[in-house]
Protein backbone atom coordinates (compact mmCIF):
# COMPACT_ATOMS: atom_id res chain seq x y z
CA UNK A 1 0.00 0.00 0.00
CA UNK A 2 1.38 3.52 -1.01
CA UNK A 3 1.78 5.99 1.59
CA UNK A 4 -1.00 7.99 -0.14
CA UNK A 5 -3.34 5.02 0.27
CA UNK A 6 -2.12 4.76 3.72
CA UNK A 7 -3.19 8.25 4.15
CA UNK A 8 -6.58 7.71 3.31
CA UNK A 9 -7.05 4.91 5.47
CA UNK A 10 -6.36 6.39 8.28
CA UNK A 11 -8.44 9.37 7.49
CA UNK A 12 -11.21 6.88 7.18
CA UNK A 13 -10.72 5.47 10.16
CA UNK A 14 -11.36 8.62 11.75
CA UNK A 15 -8.15 8.62 13.68
CA UNK A 16 -7.78 12.23 14.41
CA UNK A 17 -4.69 13.61 15.40
CA UNK A 18 -3.54 10.11 14.96
CA UNK A 19 -3.48 9.56 11.75
CA UNK A 20 -2.28 12.89 10.92
CA UNK A 21 1.30 11.92 12.73
CA UNK A 22 1.10 8.63 11.38
CA UNK A 23 0.59 10.44 7.82
CA UNK A 24 3.76 12.68 8.10
CA UNK A 25 5.29 9.35 9.47
CA UNK A 26 4.74 7.71 6.24
CA UNK A 27 5.79 10.50 3.88
CA UNK A 28 9.08 10.63 6.19
CA UNK A 29 9.35 6.99 5.42
CA UNK A 30 9.10 7.58 1.78
CA UNK A 31 11.70 10.24 2.01
CA UNK A 32 13.96 7.71 3.88
CA UNK A 33 13.79 5.31 0.99
CA UNK A 34 15.66 7.58 -1.07
CA UNK A 35 19.61 8.36 -1.24
CA UNK A 36 18.78 11.81 0.10
CA UNK A 37 17.16 11.06 3.78
CA UNK A 38 16.18 13.62 5.44
CA UNK A 39 14.83 14.06 9.15
CA UNK A 40 14.09 17.06 11.24
CA UNK A 41 15.09 18.58 14.18
CA UNK A 42 14.00 16.31 17.22
CA UNK A 43 14.70 19.19 19.45
CA UNK A 44 17.75 18.14 21.17
CA UNK A 45 20.87 20.11 20.77
CA UNK A 46 23.57 18.81 18.91
CA UNK A 47 26.18 19.20 21.36
CA UNK A 48 26.40 20.33 24.85
CA UNK A 49 24.21 23.67 25.07
CA UNK A 50 25.95 26.74 27.07
CA UNK A 51 23.16 28.85 27.08
CA UNK A 52 19.10 27.81 26.91
CA UNK A 53 17.61 31.25 26.22
CA UNK A 54 18.80 34.16 24.11
CA UNK A 55 17.29 37.81 24.67
CA UNK A 56 18.15 40.42 21.44
CA UNK A 57 17.98 43.43 21.87
CA UNK A 58 18.39 45.30 18.68
CA UNK A 59 18.32 49.31 18.43
CA UNK A 60 16.69 50.39 14.73
CA UNK A 61 17.78 53.10 12.43
CA UNK A 62 21.26 52.57 13.25
CA UNK A 63 23.50 53.34 16.82
CA UNK A 64 26.74 55.30 16.28
CA UNK A 65 29.60 52.77 16.78
CA UNK A 66 31.82 56.28 17.92
CA UNK A 67 29.66 57.60 20.20
CA UNK A 68 28.54 54.00 21.90
CA UNK A 69 31.27 51.24 22.81
CA UNK A 70 33.86 52.28 19.83
CA UNK A 71 35.71 56.05 20.88
CA UNK A 72 37.87 57.59 18.27
CA UNK A 73 39.32 60.85 19.94
CA UNK A 74 41.15 61.21 16.03
CA UNK A 75 37.42 62.10 14.71
CA UNK A 76 37.85 64.98 17.62
CA UNK A 77 41.40 65.67 16.76
CA UNK A 78 40.90 65.91 13.15
CA UNK A 79 36.94 67.41 12.91
CA UNK A 80 36.32 69.93 9.96
CA UNK A 81 38.77 68.07 7.67
CA UNK A 82 38.06 66.11 4.80
CA UNK A 83 39.22 62.87 5.00
CA UNK A 84 41.53 63.19 1.91
CA UNK A 85 43.23 66.17 4.22
CA UNK A 86 44.14 63.64 7.17
CA UNK A 87 46.57 60.66 7.86
CA UNK A 88 43.92 58.27 7.24
CA UNK A 89 42.90 59.22 3.40
CA UNK A 90 43.48 55.10 2.28
CA UNK A 91 40.36 54.55 4.28
CA UNK A 92 38.55 55.57 0.96
CA UNK A 93 40.23 52.93 -1.40
CA UNK A 94 38.09 52.33 -3.98
CA UNK A 95 39.21 48.43 -3.28
CA UNK A 96 38.05 48.45 0.69
CA UNK A 97 34.95 50.24 -0.40
CA UNK A 98 34.05 47.78 -2.94
CA UNK A 99 31.91 45.56 -0.42
CA UNK A 100 29.11 47.68 -0.27
CA UNK A 101 26.09 46.63 -2.75
CA UNK A 102 24.09 49.79 -3.85
CA UNK A 103 21.05 47.93 -4.21
CA UNK A 104 18.68 50.72 -3.17
CA UNK A 105 20.23 54.34 -4.26
CA UNK A 106 19.37 56.64 -2.50
CA UNK A 107 20.08 60.15 -0.60
CA UNK A 108 21.79 57.87 2.52
CA UNK A 109 24.34 55.63 3.06
CA UNK A 110 26.89 58.19 1.17
CA UNK A 111 30.47 58.81 1.80
CA UNK A 112 30.54 62.14 4.18
CA UNK A 113 34.02 63.16 4.00
CA UNK A 114 34.51 66.05 6.51
CA UNK A 115 35.54 64.50 9.95
CA UNK A 116 32.78 65.51 12.90
CA UNK A 117 33.90 65.63 16.00
CA UNK A 118 32.93 63.17 19.11
CA UNK A 119 29.43 64.25 20.52
CA UNK A 120 29.95 62.50 24.22
CA UNK A 121 32.69 61.63 26.42
CA UNK A 122 34.19 58.37 27.01
CA UNK A 123 35.55 56.52 30.34
CA UNK A 124 36.96 53.49 31.63
CA UNK A 125 34.80 51.41 33.32
CA UNK A 126 35.35 48.25 35.45
CA UNK A 127 38.59 45.97 35.71
CA UNK A 128 38.45 45.31 32.74
CA UNK A 129 39.05 49.08 31.89
CA UNK A 130 36.58 49.18 28.31
CA UNK A 131 35.75 52.83 27.64
CA UNK A 132 31.82 53.29 26.88
CA UNK A 133 30.70 56.39 25.70
CA UNK A 134 29.27 58.34 28.65
CA UNK A 135 25.35 58.32 27.28
CA UNK A 136 25.40 54.75 29.25
CA UNK A 137 26.35 55.38 32.49
CA UNK A 138 24.38 52.14 33.74
CA UNK A 139 25.17 49.64 31.06
CA UNK A 140 28.97 50.75 31.71
CA UNK A 141 28.74 49.25 35.38
CA UNK A 142 28.21 46.19 33.66
CA UNK A 143 31.32 46.35 31.54
CA UNK A 144 33.03 43.13 33.55
CA UNK A 145 30.31 41.35 32.15
CA UNK A 146 30.85 42.15 28.22
CA UNK A 147 31.87 40.74 25.55
CA UNK A 148 32.00 43.68 23.06
CA UNK A 149 32.53 43.12 19.38
CA UNK A 150 34.15 46.34 17.34
CA UNK A 151 34.87 45.18 13.89
CA UNK A 152 31.26 44.43 12.47
CA UNK A 153 30.34 44.63 8.94
CA UNK A 154 27.79 44.24 6.30
CA UNK A 155 26.95 45.06 2.98
CA UNK A 156 24.25 47.13 2.52
CA UNK A 157 23.64 50.45 3.57
CA UNK A 158 20.29 51.35 3.57
CA UNK A 159 17.87 49.74 5.86
CA UNK A 160 16.83 46.43 4.45
CA UNK A 161 19.91 46.08 6.59
CA UNK A 162 17.63 45.31 9.70
CA UNK A 163 16.38 42.11 7.75
CA UNK A 164 19.85 41.48 6.94
CA UNK A 165 20.71 41.32 10.86
CA UNK A 166 18.24 39.51 11.72
CA UNK A 167 18.07 36.66 9.03
CA UNK A 168 22.06 37.14 6.99
CA UNK A 169 20.07 38.22 4.14
CA UNK A 170 19.04 41.51 2.87
CA UNK A 171 15.67 42.00 1.80
CA UNK A 172 16.30 42.36 -2.11
CA UNK A 173 17.53 38.99 -1.91
CA UNK A 174 14.21 37.23 -0.81
CA UNK A 175 12.83 36.24 2.45
CA UNK A 176 15.38 34.14 4.94
CA UNK A 177 14.46 32.74 8.44
CA UNK A 178 15.53 35.11 10.66
CA UNK A 179 17.92 33.56 13.67
CA UNK A 180 15.25 33.15 15.96
CA UNK A 181 13.28 31.25 13.63
CA UNK A 182 16.26 28.95 13.04
CA UNK A 183 16.26 28.38 17.19
CA UNK A 184 12.59 27.46 17.45
CA UNK A 185 13.31 25.07 14.44
CA UNK A 186 15.96 23.31 15.69
CA UNK A 187 15.16 23.19 19.93
CA UNK A 188 12.27 21.68 21.53
CA UNK A 189 10.23 23.69 24.25
CA UNK A 190 10.89 24.16 27.17
CA UNK A 191 7.38 25.24 28.94
CA UNK A 192 4.75 24.03 26.29
CA UNK A 193 1.95 26.69 27.90
CA UNK A 194 4.45 29.56 26.38
CA UNK A 195 5.56 30.55 22.59
CA UNK A 196 9.40 29.51 22.74
CA UNK A 197 9.83 32.54 20.16
CA UNK A 198 8.61 35.89 21.30
CA UNK A 199 8.43 39.35 19.50
CA UNK A 200 7.91 42.66 21.44
CA UNK A 201 8.25 46.10 20.11
CA UNK A 202 7.29 47.48 16.35
CA UNK A 203 8.50 46.24 13.40
CA UNK A 204 8.62 47.50 10.10
CA UNK A 205 6.79 45.73 7.58
CA UNK A 206 10.27 44.86 5.58
CA UNK A 207 10.96 42.79 8.85
CA UNK A 208 7.04 41.52 9.46
CA UNK A 209 8.01 37.89 9.82
CA UNK A 210 10.27 35.31 10.61
CA UNK A 211 9.97 31.74 10.03
CA UNK A 212 9.48 32.09 5.79
CA UNK A 213 10.75 28.88 4.43
CA UNK A 214 11.18 27.02 7.29
CA UNK A 215 6.71 27.41 7.57
CA UNK A 216 4.85 30.32 9.58
CA UNK A 217 4.81 27.67 13.08
CA UNK A 218 8.76 29.56 13.36
CA UNK A 219 7.04 33.02 13.48
CA UNK A 220 7.64 35.23 16.44
CA UNK A 221 4.18 35.63 18.49
CA UNK A 222 3.93 39.11 18.89
CA UNK A 223 3.60 40.50 22.86
CA UNK A 224 1.92 43.38 24.00
CA UNK A 225 3.27 44.69 27.62
CA UNK A 226 -0.51 44.80 28.99
CA UNK A 227 -1.99 42.89 30.99
CA UNK A 228 -5.57 43.26 29.54
CA UNK A 229 -4.53 42.89 25.65
CA UNK A 230 -1.30 41.20 25.60
CA UNK A 231 -2.17 39.45 22.43
CA UNK A 232 -4.19 39.97 19.25
CA UNK A 233 -7.36 37.90 20.03
CA UNK A 234 -6.43 36.36 23.47
CA UNK A 235 -9.71 36.91 24.95
CA UNK A 236 -12.85 36.14 23.17
CA UNK A 237 -15.41 38.72 22.20
CA UNK A 238 -17.72 37.64 24.62
CA UNK A 239 -17.89 36.06 27.95
CA UNK A 240 -17.45 32.19 27.88
CA UNK A 241 -17.27 29.35 30.12
CA UNK A 242 -14.21 27.11 30.62
CA UNK A 243 -16.29 24.03 29.30
CA UNK A 244 -17.34 26.26 26.57
CA UNK A 245 -14.04 27.42 25.00
CA UNK A 246 -12.83 23.61 25.59
CA UNK A 247 -16.00 22.93 23.17
CA UNK A 248 -14.59 25.08 20.78
CA UNK A 249 -11.41 24.51 20.80
CA UNK A 250 -12.44 20.56 20.39
CA UNK A 251 -13.96 21.83 17.16
CA UNK A 252 -11.64 23.13 15.75
CA UNK A 253 -8.67 21.13 16.45
CA UNK A 254 -11.28 18.50 14.82
CA UNK A 255 -11.96 20.13 11.73
CA UNK A 256 -7.90 21.17 11.36
CA UNK A 257 -7.04 17.69 11.77
CA UNK A 258 -9.27 16.12 9.18
CA UNK A 259 -7.97 18.91 6.65
CA UNK A 260 -4.55 18.20 7.77
CA UNK A 261 -4.63 14.02 7.20
CA UNK A 262 -5.94 15.09 3.37
CA UNK A 263 -2.58 17.65 3.09
CA UNK A 264 -0.26 15.91 5.88
CA UNK A 265 2.35 18.63 4.17
CA UNK A 266 1.17 21.79 4.38
CA UNK A 267 2.77 24.24 7.03
CA UNK A 268 -0.36 26.36 7.28
CA UNK A 269 -1.98 23.56 8.69
CA UNK A 270 0.24 22.41 10.85
CA UNK A 271 1.02 25.52 12.39
CA UNK A 272 -2.62 26.73 12.95
CA UNK A 273 -2.95 23.08 14.52
CA UNK A 274 -0.48 24.46 17.24
CA UNK A 275 -1.07 28.36 16.93
CA UNK A 276 -4.82 27.11 18.84
CA UNK A 277 -3.30 24.68 20.45
CA UNK A 278 -0.84 27.03 22.39
CA UNK A 279 -3.54 30.16 22.27
CA UNK A 280 -5.65 27.95 24.80
CA UNK A 281 -2.63 27.29 27.11
CA UNK A 282 -1.57 30.83 26.68
CA UNK A 283 -4.74 32.59 27.77
CA UNK A 284 -3.73 32.22 31.57
CA UNK A 285 -0.05 31.75 30.84
CA UNK A 286 1.10 35.41 29.02
CA UNK A 287 -1.24 37.38 31.11
CA UNK A 288 0.75 36.50 33.94
CA UNK A 289 3.88 37.27 32.17
CA UNK A 290 3.42 40.65 31.93
CA UNK A 291 1.31 41.46 35.20
CA UNK A 292 4.26 43.09 36.98
CA UNK A 293 2.39 43.62 40.47
CA UNK A 294 4.08 40.76 42.36
CA UNK A 295 7.16 42.25 41.16
CA UNK A 296 8.18 44.19 44.26
CA UNK A 297 9.39 47.70 44.20
CA UNK A 298 12.67 47.70 43.86
CA UNK A 299 12.70 45.65 40.76
CA UNK A 300 10.27 48.00 39.20
CA UNK A 301 12.45 50.88 40.32
CA UNK A 302 15.39 48.93 39.19
CA UNK A 303 14.58 48.92 35.64
CA UNK A 304 13.17 52.17 35.56
CA UNK A 305 9.44 51.91 35.96
CA UNK A 306 8.82 55.38 37.73
CA UNK A 307 10.79 56.90 35.36
CA UNK A 308 8.70 58.42 31.83
CA UNK A 309 11.63 58.08 29.66
CA UNK A 310 12.25 54.77 30.32
CA UNK A 311 9.36 52.94 31.57
CA UNK A 312 8.14 51.37 28.86
CA UNK A 313 11.56 50.01 27.55
CA UNK A 314 12.03 48.74 31.43
CA UNK A 315 8.24 47.12 31.29
CA UNK A 316 9.80 45.19 27.72
CA UNK A 317 12.86 44.10 29.58
CA UNK A 318 10.56 42.92 32.35
CA UNK A 319 8.79 41.13 30.46
CA UNK A 320 11.47 39.49 29.11
CA UNK A 321 13.06 38.47 32.44
CA UNK A 322 9.90 36.56 33.07
CA UNK A 323 10.14 35.27 29.85
CA UNK A 324 13.36 33.32 29.69
CA UNK A 325 12.80 32.49 33.74
CA UNK A 326 9.88 30.46 32.67
CA UNK A 327 11.31 28.69 29.84
CA UNK A 328 10.68 31.17 26.63
CA UNK A 329 13.55 30.17 24.40
CA UNK A 330 14.59 33.36 22.08
CA UNK A 331 12.85 36.59 22.96
CA UNK A 332 13.09 38.94 20.47
CA UNK A 333 12.80 43.09 21.16
CA UNK A 334 13.39 45.85 19.04
CA UNK A 335 13.56 49.47 20.12
CA UNK A 336 12.66 52.66 18.28
CA UNK A 337 10.92 50.73 15.41
CA UNK A 338 8.49 52.40 12.54
CA UNK A 339 9.71 54.08 9.76
CA UNK A 340 13.20 53.85 9.30
CA UNK A 341 13.99 53.58 13.19
CA UNK A 342 14.68 56.09 15.75
CA UNK A 343 18.31 55.63 15.84
CA UNK A 344 18.83 56.80 12.49
CA UNK A 345 20.77 60.11 13.00
CA UNK A 346 20.78 62.08 9.51
CA UNK A 347 20.47 65.40 12.04
CA UNK A 348 20.62 66.43 15.30
CA UNK A 349 22.61 63.54 16.44
CA UNK A 350 23.75 64.52 20.17
CA UNK A 351 19.98 65.00 21.50
CA UNK A 352 18.68 61.59 19.02
CA UNK A 353 20.93 59.65 21.05
CA UNK A 354 21.30 61.52 24.25
CA UNK A 355 17.10 60.83 24.49
CA UNK A 356 17.08 57.29 23.33
CA UNK A 357 20.06 56.28 25.29
CA UNK A 358 18.38 57.13 28.26
CA UNK A 359 15.52 55.26 27.44
CA UNK A 360 17.37 52.29 27.05
CA UNK A 361 20.39 52.34 29.55
CA UNK A 362 18.86 52.00 32.82
CA UNK A 363 16.68 49.02 31.37
CA UNK A 364 19.50 46.95 29.78
CA UNK A 365 21.53 47.86 33.13
CA UNK A 366 18.93 46.56 35.13
CA UNK A 367 18.01 43.49 32.74
CA UNK A 368 21.56 42.13 33.38
CA UNK A 369 21.23 42.84 37.51
CA UNK A 370 18.47 40.69 37.57
CA UNK A 371 19.53 38.14 35.58
CA UNK A 372 22.96 37.63 36.96
CA UNK A 373 21.30 37.96 40.80
CA UNK A 374 18.50 35.11 39.91
CA UNK A 375 21.58 32.88 38.38
CA UNK A 376 20.18 33.08 34.78
CA UNK A 377 22.94 35.25 33.26
CA UNK A 378 25.24 32.28 32.83
CA UNK A 379 22.45 30.31 31.18
CA UNK A 380 20.87 33.27 29.26
CA UNK A 381 22.60 35.33 26.00
CA UNK A 382 21.89 39.16 25.92
CA UNK A 383 22.72 40.37 22.68
CA UNK A 384 22.68 44.47 21.86
CA UNK A 385 22.59 45.25 18.40
CA UNK A 386 22.22 47.46 15.42
CA UNK A 387 21.46 47.46 11.53
CA UNK A 388 24.85 49.19 11.06
CA UNK A 389 26.91 52.13 12.05
CA UNK A 390 27.28 55.80 11.36
CA UNK A 391 29.55 57.60 9.23
CA UNK A 392 32.85 59.41 10.94
CA UNK A 393 31.97 62.17 8.59
CA UNK A 394 28.98 64.72 8.78
CA UNK A 395 25.45 64.55 6.83
CA UNK A 396 24.42 67.86 7.32
CA UNK A 397 26.35 70.19 9.93
CA UNK A 398 25.10 67.81 12.89
CA UNK A 399 24.12 64.21 11.74
CA UNK A 400 25.96 60.80 10.57
CA UNK A 401 24.91 58.79 7.69
CA UNK A 402 24.32 55.04 7.40
CA UNK A 403 27.58 53.23 7.79
CA UNK A 404 28.29 49.60 6.66
CA UNK A 405 32.00 48.73 7.21
CA UNK A 406 32.34 49.15 10.86
CA UNK A 407 30.58 49.17 13.45
CA UNK A 408 29.73 47.17 16.99
CA UNK A 409 27.78 45.11 19.01
CA UNK A 410 27.96 43.45 22.59
CA UNK A 411 26.75 40.34 24.09
CA UNK A 412 26.97 38.84 27.79
CA UNK A 413 26.16 35.59 29.45
CA UNK A 414 25.27 32.42 28.22
CA UNK A 415 28.99 30.88 28.45
CA UNK A 416 30.68 34.15 27.00
CA UNK A 417 33.93 35.48 28.38
CA UNK A 418 33.31 38.05 30.16
CA UNK A 419 35.20 42.05 30.23
CA UNK A 420 36.73 41.38 26.95
CA UNK A 421 36.87 43.53 23.34
CA UNK A 422 37.41 41.68 20.12
CA UNK A 423 38.52 42.96 17.27
CA UNK A 424 38.80 46.94 15.90
CA UNK A 425 38.09 49.47 13.49
CA UNK A 426 41.06 52.14 12.19
CA UNK A 427 41.37 55.37 13.85
CA UNK A 428 38.67 57.10 12.72
CA UNK A 429 36.02 54.17 13.04
CA UNK A 430 35.44 53.85 9.41
CA UNK A 431 36.64 50.39 8.81
CA UNK A 432 36.37 46.84 10.90
CA UNK A 433 40.19 46.57 10.25
CA UNK A 434 41.11 43.40 13.10
CA UNK A 435 39.23 39.99 13.56
CA UNK A 436 36.68 41.35 11.12
CA UNK A 437 33.12 40.02 11.52
CA UNK A 438 30.09 39.31 9.59
CA UNK A 439 26.44 39.83 10.80
CA UNK A 440 26.27 36.01 10.41
CA UNK A 441 29.46 35.78 12.87
CA UNK A 442 27.24 36.83 15.92
CA UNK A 443 24.67 34.21 14.49
CA UNK A 444 27.15 31.59 14.56
CA UNK A 445 27.88 32.19 18.37
CA UNK A 446 24.89 32.14 19.41
CA UNK A 447 23.59 28.77 17.55
CA UNK A 448 26.93 27.88 19.53
CA UNK A 449 26.41 28.47 22.83
CA UNK A 450 22.46 26.87 22.59
CA UNK A 451 24.36 23.40 20.97
CA UNK A 452 23.02 24.03 17.20
CA UNK A 453 25.14 23.38 14.62
CA UNK A 454 23.62 25.60 12.02
CA UNK A 455 24.46 22.90 8.53
CA UNK A 456 22.45 20.90 10.36
CA UNK A 457 19.24 22.16 10.45
CA UNK A 458 19.09 22.91 6.25
CA UNK A 459 16.34 21.64 5.12
CA UNK A 460 15.89 20.19 1.63
CA UNK A 461 15.82 22.37 -1.49
CA UNK A 462 17.06 24.77 0.22
CA UNK A 463 20.95 24.64 0.20
CA UNK A 464 22.35 27.71 1.94
CA UNK A 465 25.48 29.79 1.39
CA UNK A 466 28.88 29.93 3.36
CA UNK A 467 28.19 32.91 4.08
CA UNK A 468 24.39 32.59 6.00
CA UNK A 469 26.37 29.84 8.04
CA UNK A 470 28.95 32.53 9.52
CA UNK A 471 31.67 30.95 12.45
CA UNK A 472 31.37 31.36 15.99
CA UNK A 473 33.43 34.19 17.35
CA UNK A 474 35.33 31.40 19.44
CA UNK A 475 37.46 34.39 21.12
CA UNK A 476 34.91 35.49 22.85
CA UNK A 477 33.71 31.97 24.35
CA UNK A 478 34.63 31.17 27.50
Amino acid sequence: MNPSNRRTFLSDLGMGFTGLALGSLLQREARASSATAWTPPDGQPHFAPKAKSVIWLFMNGGVSHMESFDPKPMLTKYAGKTIAETPFAETQDPKKLAIERLVVPDANGNQRNTLYPLQVGFRRHGQSGIEVSDWFPHIARHVDKLAVVRSMWTTDSNHGAQTQFHSGRHQNDGDFPNLGAWVHHGLGSLNENLPQFISIGTREYWNKRDGHYLGPAHDAVPLRIDPTNPLDYSQPERSLSAEEQRSGLGLIRRLNELRGIEYPNDPAIAARIAAYELAYRMQTSVPDIVDFSRESAETRALYGMDLPHCREFGMQLLAARRLVERGVRFVQIQHGGGGAGAWDAHSGLKANHEGLSRAVDQPIAALLTDLDRRGLLDETLVVFATEFGRTPGSQGSDGRDHHIFGFSVWMAGGGLRRGVVHGATDEIGFHAVQDRHYVTDIHATILHQLGLDSRRLEIPGRKRLEIDHGRPIREIIA
